[in-house]
């Protein structure tokens, strides 16, 4: 469709009732906690995508999941709410009246439509003053990108099995979780010098962490009550714009991606969300699959980087990371198609109001 020379290949993960990846994470997580002991855990989602695993593999474990959903995402995707209670969580918009927390930062950020730092903030509240409950996290953390290196795994043993090399490595970036997993098994050939590669993580320009972001210690919640992590970061305080990506609107970026892109090993772009579902539409047209949003973001820079190659010439073979299914997007979808969906870029003094709030320490922010 492209009349490219470039091949492109991607590593489908939403061929489960949860949509995506994340049941790659969920049941290992849910699995410990019963080990544990635990009654059950909470934890936050943005899209949906990691709330609708965790509470398939609570059920399966016969735990109790507590979900703080994003507000805007609670709002723009019911579906996906009731699919999480379908399998018996409970599931909170967020930031909500129920926890400390929560009604800290509405009386802040009165008619906030959220973030996953607010989300994050309210669940880690719970757990703790709940007997029996663990909080449990969806990406971002080193035992999540550990889980979805299946991803990468899976996929470089199809592609070696058929002699496949792959030049261009593509992932969309919110937490890191499905970046992280896709590029593990390349990515260890890169540093041990075995194999280059070219990594690209693509993120929303409404919330791009790695692309304006800062290197440094920061909070992983808006609430400021987990420990700091070194990262690239828009600030703990950065509330990004309702952008109908929800699992790629955090403010800041998993520790190990973070250094990576740092130290000159991955490389990241910022995209526009009306160009992801222009680059989303295309892709169901000639796959037949209906990407969700966040997916969306690695098949714009992937078609980018096939045009390229049909610029120059070159035959450069493409892998991406399709991360889910957008059935339960299609309120976004609708924007779209009706032209009202919206492009919004933060200004720097926007960023300046995150970046303001970042733990000041020598060292830190120089």
């Amino acid at each position: 469709k492209l009349k490219t020379p470039a091949k492109i290949y991607y590593k489908f993960e939403g061929n489960n009732t949860s949509g995506s990846h994340k049941l790659n994470s969920a049941i290992a997580q849910a699995y410990y906690a019963k080990e544990q002991g635990l009654k059950g855990v909470t934890t936050e989602t943005g899209a949906g995508q990691w709330g609708t695993a965790l509470s398939m593999a609570c059920s399966y474990l016969e735990l109790d999941c507590k979900v703080y959903m994003v507000k805007c995402s609670y709002e723009q995707k019911p579906f996906r709410r009731e699919v999480m209670r379908t399998y018996g969580a409970s599931v909170t918009p967020s930031p909500s009246e129920e926890t400390e927390v929560g009604r800290k930062i509405l009386a802040e950020h009165p008619g906030t439509t959220g973030s996953l730092g607010c989300a994050i903030s309210e669940a880690v509240e719970v757990a703790t003053h709940t007997d029996g409950y663990r909080y449990v996290l969806g990406s971002v953390l080193n035992q999540v990108l550990l889980h979805q290196s299946v991803i990468g795994m899976e996929a470089k043993i199809a592609m070696d099995k058929y002699g496949i090399k792959p030049d261009i490595i593509i992932g969309c970036a919110g937490g890191g979780s499905n970046l992280g997993g896709l590029i593990s098994p390349f990515m260890g050939e890169k540093l041990r010098g075995e194999a280059d590669y070219r990594f690209i993580a693509v993120e929303p320009a409404s919330c791009p962490s790695l692309t304006r972001g800062v290197f440094a210690y920061d909070f992983c919640d808006t609430g400021m009550v987990c420990p700091l992590a070194k990262m690239y970061t828009l600030g703990s305080g950065f509330i990004p714009s309702a952008n109908h990506a929800g699992g790629l609107r955090y403010h800041g970026m998993s520790s190990t991606l973070s250094q990576l892109y740092h130290d000159g090993y991955m490389e990241a772009r910022s995209v526009e969300q009306t160009a992801v579902f222009e680059a989303a539409e295309q892709f169901a047209r000639v796959e037949g699959i209906l990407p969700a949003p966040e997916s969306s973001h690695a098949i714009k820079a992937a078609i980018d980087e096939a045009l390229k190659c049909k610029e120059t010439g070159e035959e450069k073979t493409i892998l991406f990371g399709l991360t889910g299914t957008g059935y339960f997007d299609m309120m976004a979808y609708e924007k779209f198609h009706d032209g009202v969906m919206t492009d919004y870029i933060p200004t720097d003094d926007d960023l300046k109001v995150g970046f303001d709030g970042i733990p000041r320490f020598p060292g830190n922010m120089e």
